[in-house]
This record gives structure tokens, C-alpha cells and sequence, in this order.
């Protein structure tokens, strides 16, 4: 279990992470989101003991990480694949470890058959590609068999054999009752992995809920195609219909049923191709979310 109490960072007059306070919990995996700058990593650092918190404390099983005699047996995490020595081969790094934790050297070769590494674990870690690196750093995280897992965006890299991989792998540990934390901005790949969705925008809880529950937060829409699009999204508009066209002859209606869109068309002599609904996604809900906490936003497609 990892428990969050008014857990605040300070960086001189920004916050990182402003008064945070949850529990994350055994036997599932909780997906935890926000937008760039948000604070998930810096969140991440304060409960592994690499920075410092301003206010408030990070527990793992109910103790600071410092106060943890042999760390790897309690909690493992992947925060930054290359943080190996390059000149290393990932074999010895993982024998250092397990050395300076107690941890059997039986040990390392279990965990590099588990994350498929045997072909490459006497090359130098710097010589390794960002997938066979994410899966040395996982390797590292399941060394001390912990009870808590933490993982930071673990499929970068990873090809779809993968990314199949780590969703099976996570929702496995969580299964056997552990704890299972994974920081990730594919939207999609959170909805097939994740049980429960922790979302924190500018440092701030938004949401801390079942991912269903989340889910289901998302606005419903109605999908319509037509070869006359701008006369029903003037028609729809005219009557306080939330409208977006998608292209030349496809847009999509909020604030309305299916059923009312298509009288209005009706009404209006207006042909349709195509009228149905497009249900609420994780990627939706995450959106409304987040819309008003995205710190570093694009302003246009060119360049």
C-alpha cells in the first residue's frame, strides 16, 4: 500500500505537488495520469525518497522509503531505463543490486528469463535499445520480489509483443495482491490495463476513482455524417446544440439524443449517411479532465 498524506513540493515559488493526499491500493492497478508538468514524476521521486517533500509524507507499507532496511524487497520501480552505468552489462547491474539488497544471486537470473533478457543481458547497458532497456529496469523493479510496484510510462520503446507484455505482466502482479502503480499518457492502453485511475493536473487530485466510474464521466456524443454538414451544424447550433465539425461532411453533437438530432434533420429536409452515438472513452473523460490543467498546450498544427 502506498499512502499520500498532504504531500506537497515545493521548487522555489512553483508546486509541484500541492497538498496530495490518497491511498493507493493492493490487488489492482491504479493508472495514474496528468499532463505534462502535471507532477506524476516528481509525485513518484517523493515516494522512492529521491526528493525531498515541502509539506506532508509518502509511506510505503505504512514507512518513509528511507526508513525501509532493504528497499528492493518492499518496493521496486522503473522511473528512468537508462540510469544504468553504460559500461555495465545489465547482468552485473542486476548482481550490484541484489548484492546491496540482500537478494539472492539466484535471483538474477530469474528475473532476466522473466523479462525476456537472456539474449542480451551480458551486453553494456549502453549499448542495449530503449525496449531491452525498459525491460532491464523491469527486471530491476521485480529483483526483490516487492510488494509494491511503481512503473513510469514502462511500454516506451516496447514493440506491440510488448506492450502485450507489460499490460499482461501488471495486471498479473496486481492479481497475486500487489501493489501496482503505473504513470502512463496512452490513453488507450490504460483503459485495456488499469483498475482504478488516480489524475492529478498542476500538482492537484482531479479524479481518484474506478476506471469505469472515470470512464463513464465522459460526454456522450452523437455522431452524424451527411453530405450537408454546415446546415445542420447551423441548424443544431441555433438551438443550443454543442456542435464540432470532424470534416467536410461528419460532425459530432453534444447536450443531445440521437433521437433529437435526427428530428431536427428531419425537420430541416437534411439527408444523413450516418447517425449514431460515440460513447464516452478514457481518452474523453481524461480531456474533460485535464482541460483546464494542461500547462504546456500547442497552438497550432504547422510549423
Amino acid at each position: 500500500m502506498l499512502t499520500l498524506d498532504g504531500l506537497t513540493k515545493r521548487y522555489g515559488d512553483r508546486v509541484a505537488v500541492d497538498d496530495l493526499s490518497l491511498t493507493i491500493r493492493p490487488g489492482a492497478v491504479t493508472g495514474f495520469l496528468g499532463p505534462n508538468g502535471a507532477g506524476k514524476s516528481t509525485t513518484m521521486r517523493l515516494i522512492l525518497g529521491l526528493d525531498h517533500p515541502t509539506a506532508g509524507r509518502a509511506l510505503v507499507k505504512g514507512r518513509r522509503y528511507h526508513e525501509i532496511p532493504y528497499p528492493l524487497r518492499t518496493v521496486g520501480a522503473l522511473l528512468d531505463a537508462r540510469a544504468v552505468h553504460p559500461n555495465r552489462s545489465g547482468r552485473a547491474h542486476l548482481r550490484a543490486l541484489a548484492r546491496s539488497n540482500g537478494i539472492p544471486a539466484r535471483r538474477v537470473a530469474e528475473v532476466i528469463e522473466a523479462v525476456g533478457l537472456a539474449g542480451a543481458a551480458t551486453r553494456p547497458a549502453g549499448a542495449l535499445s530503449l525496449g531491452m532497456s525498459q525491460r532491464l529496469g523491469i527486471a530491476a523493479a521485480l529483483l526483490g520480489d516487492p510488494e509494491v510496484l511503481i512503473f513510469d510510462e514502462p511500454v516506451n520503446g516496447l514493440d506491440p509483443d510488448g506492450v502485450r507484455w507489460i499490460r499482461q505482466l501488471t495486471r498479473s502482479l496486481a492479481g497475486e495482491g500487489r501493489t501496482v502503480l503505473v504513470s502512463s499518457h496512452l490513453m488507450s492502453e490504460m483503459q485495456l490495463t488499469a483498475d482504478h485511475l488516480v489524475v492529478i493536473g498542476r500538482g492537484r487530485l482531479l479524479a481518484d476513482a474506478p476506471l469505469a466510474e472515470v470512464v463513464a464521466g465522459g460526454t456522450t456524443a452523437v455522431v452524424v455524417r451527411t453530405p450537408h454538414a454546415g446546415d445542420l451544424a447551423e441548424r443544431l447550433r441555433a438551438v443550443g446544440i454543442g456542435v464540432e465539425r470532424v470534416g467536410e461532411n461528419e460532425l459530432t453533437a453534444t447536450g443531445a439524443s440521437v433521437e433529437r438530432v435526427g428530428d431536427l434533420a428531419f425537420e430541416a429536409g437534411i439527408r444523413l449517411h450516418r447517425l449514431g452515438t460515440r460513447e464516452a472513452s478514457l481518452e474523453q473523460a481524461y480531456q474533460e479532465l485535464t482541460a483546464r490543467s494542461v500547462e504546456y498546450r500547442a497552438t497550432g498544427t504547422g510549423v
